[in-house]
C-alpha cells in the first residue's frame, strides 16, 4: 500500500468520528497524519478529547479559533493549503461537516488531492442551516463517500455522485461510544454535579437557536418551564452561552449551568438522563443507540434515521414542553427492536478497507 492519509479534524464531533477510522488504518499500516484546525480549541472541547478517545496527538494545530463563517473559512484555506502542500498527502479524510471539513475539502481539491467525506449524504433541505451548505459542498467535492445511513445513499444518486464513490460504512461515532460504553458511569457524573437521580441532559449551539436573541427567549423560556418537570443539566457550549444567559437560563430554578464536558463525563450524564433536549446531530444518534428519549429542537434533521430507528423526535419550543411531559410518563424503553444498519462498532475497520484498497489502486 503506497501513499499518505492526512486527516483533517476541527470540533468535538469530528474527533469523535475520527478516533476508530485513524485507528484502524493505523492496524492496516498506514502512513497518517493529523491535522487540528483549532476550530474548537478550549482545552473542555478539545484537548480533553484527544486524551479520552486515545487519538494521537496533532501532527499539526493550525490555532485558527473561533471567527464569522466567511472569515474562519478563508483563514482554514490558506493554512490548510499549506498544510497540504507541505504533507503531499495521497488523500484527504474529512468528517461530517463543519467549517474545517468544507475548507479542507475545498483546499484539496483546487491542488488535485482527492477527498474521503465521512458522513456523506445526510440532507436536512434547510438551506438556512450552514451545516446543510457545507455538507452538500464537500460531496460535489468529494471522490470517496462513506455513508452512515441507507437515506444518504439515494440523496447522493438524486444529486448524480456516480454509485461507485458511494459506499455504506455504519457510523465511526457509534464505535466510540460502544468502545468506551463501560467507562460512562451516570451515578458518578450525577454526583459530581449535584444533580438528583431523575434529571434531563440539555445540548444547544445551532445557530437557528442561539444567534437570534428572540430565538435564545423562546428556546430558554421553553427550557425554563421544561425544568418545573425535571431537573436539567445544561453543560454550555461557548457558542451561544452569552445569548443563552442573557435569555435568563442561568440561575433559573431546576436548570444546572455547567461547562463543556469532556467525552466520557458528557456521555455518562446522558446515558443516565430520563431525556435528552438537544439541537445537535451527533447526539440524536447517541441517545438513539443508548435508547434514551431525544427531543431535538429543530424543525428539520438530516439524521431521519435517529426519528424511524430511534428514540428521536423534532419539537419546536412551544412543543417541548408536553413533549417532554408524554416522554417522562412514558416506559423507558421504547427503542424500535432494530437499530439503525450497521452501527455495530465496525465503521472504522470498514472506513479502512475502502481507503487502503483505494490507495493500492490510486497512489
Amino acid at each position: 500500500m503506497n501513499g499518505r492519509v492526512l486527516h483533517v479534524v476541527g470540533t468535538r464531533p469530528n474527533f469523535v468520528k475520527a478516533a476508530p477510522v485513524v485507528a484502524a488504518l493505523r492496524d492496516a499500516g498506514c502512513d497518517q497524519v493529523l491535522v487540528h484546525t483549532g476550530q474548537h480549541y478550549d482545552e473542555r472541547m478539545s484537548d480533553i478529547f484527544f486524551r479520552q478517545l486515545a487519538l494521537p496527538r496533532p501532527d499539526t494545530d493550525l490555532g485558527v479559533g473561533s471567527g464569522s463563517h466567511a472569515r474562519q473559512t478563508a483563514e482554514l484555506l490558506i493554512a490548510l493549503e499549506g498544510e497540504l502542500t507541505a504533507r503531499n498527502p495521497a488523500l484527504v479524510v474529512v468528517y461530517g461537516d463543519v467549517n474545517s471539513t468544507l475548507a479542507a475539502a475545498l483546499a484539496a481539491a483546487k491542488l488535485g488531492i482527492p477527498v474521503a467525506h465521512v458522513e456523506a449524504g445526510l440532507r436536512s433541505f434547510d438551506m438556512a442551516m450552514p451545516e446543510e451548505v457545507n455538507r452538500r459542498l464537500v460531496d460535489q467535492l468529494a471522490e470517496l463517500l462513506l455513508v452512515t445511513s441507507p437515506e444518504a445513499i439515494g440523496h447522493l444518486a438524486r444529486e448524480g455522485v456516480p454509485a461507485d464513490r458511494v459506499h455504506l460504512v455504519g457510523n465511526p461515532m457509534i464505535d466510540t461510544l460502544l468502545t468506551h460504553l463501560d467507562h460512562f458511569d451516570p451515578a458518578a457524573a450525577r454526583a459530581a454535579h449535584a444533580l438528583p437521580e431523575r434529571y434531563a441532559v440539555v445540548t444547544l449551539h445551532r445557530p437557528a437557536n442561539v444567534d437570534d436573541p428572540e430565538a435564545a427567549r423562546a428556546a430558554v423560556h421553553a427550557l425554563t418551564e421544561a425544568a418545573r418537570l425535571i431537573d436539567l443539566a445544561v453543560p454550555l457550549h461557548p457558542r451561544g452561552r452569552a445569548v443563552l444567559g442573557e435569555a435568563g437560563l442561568t440561575g433559573a430554578p431546576g436548570v444546572h449551568v455547567m461547562d463543556p464536558l469532556g467525552y466520557v463525563e458528557f456521555m455518562s450524564l446522558v446515558r443516565g438522563a430520563a431525556a435528552v433536549i438537544t439541537d445537535s446531530g451527533g447526539v440524536q444518534e447517541e441517545t438513539t443507540v443508548l435508547g434514551v428519549p431525544c427531543l431535538t429542537l429543530r424543525t428539520t434533521t438530516e439524521r431521519p434515521v435517529t426519528v424511524t430507528h430511534g428514540t428521536n423526535r423534532l419539537v419546536g419550543p412551544s412543543e417541548l414542553v408536553p413533549a417532554l411531559r408524554k416522554t417522562l410518563d412514558t416506559a423507558p424503553d421504547t427503542r424500535p427492536s432494530e437499530g439503525p444498519p450497521l452501527w455495530d462498532g465496525k465503521a472504522g475497520p470498514r472506513i479502512a478497507r475502502i481507503v487502503t484498497r483505494w490507495l493500492d489502486h490510486h497512489a
